[in-house]
């Protein structure tokens, strides 16, 4: 139990503030179907921390940091492009818009959890442990615990707020991201 509690409470330390928080709120208001965008994360979240689990120490000795760096630049930039994309306010995003909220919120949290520092913190917490499960169920809850209240949230504003600024606004912070992170910048 101990090591359950720890590493829901790292981990959900580590989320306040951190870009998955903000996409979380921008899936939020741009869906407005909270439950499906919840799933998409808890499901990509627990995968994700099995990987980093169960693969994260080979990962993190043998992976070049350019590699995850250039890789997280990339795909905040076409996340960018995606929020300009003047699509119709009631369809689907057309990035993975085939995909519906559940399929987008899998895939984008998937790939923006990579080399993310609760990713890190998952591996360095199942090393130290030596307990996969309590710390994969760990950490994915503590990441749901502060992520799924600010989907709601968003579903809350979006529908106070104009698709366009949303839109707007989530190009500027994604782009802004991606020149940061394809700059070396860590954050």
């Amino acid at each position: 139990m101990e090591v359950f509690l720890i590493s829901m409470m790292a981990v959900a330390a580590a989320e306040f503030g951190d870009k998955t928080q903000f996409l979380a709120l921008l899936f939020g208001a741009r869906f407005r179907r909270p439950l499906p965008i919840i799933m998409g994360m808890l499901t990509s979240t627990a995968v994700n921390h099995t990987m980093a689990c169960a693969l994260g120490l080979w990962l993190r000795e043998h992976l070049n940091p350019q590699v995850l760096h250039w890789s997280l630049g990339l795909l905040f930039i076409a996340v960018a492009v995606w929020f300009l994309h003047l699509d119709r306010q009631d369809s689907e995003p057309r990035l993975f818009g085939h995909f519906g909220p559940f399929g987008t919120s899998f895939i984008t949290f998937f790939l923006t959890e990579m080399g993310d520092k609760t990713q890190i913190a998952t591996i360095v917490l199942a090393a130290k442990f030596n307990a996969m499960i309590p710390v994969i169920v760990g950490t994915t809850l503590g990441v749901m615990l502060v992520n799924a209240p600010v989907i709601v949230l968003g579903n809350a504003a979006g529908t106070r707020l104009p698709v366009r600024a949303v839109r707007l606004i989530g190009a500027a912070i994604f782009g802004g991201l991606g020149v940061l992170a394809l700059s070396g910048i860590h954050f």
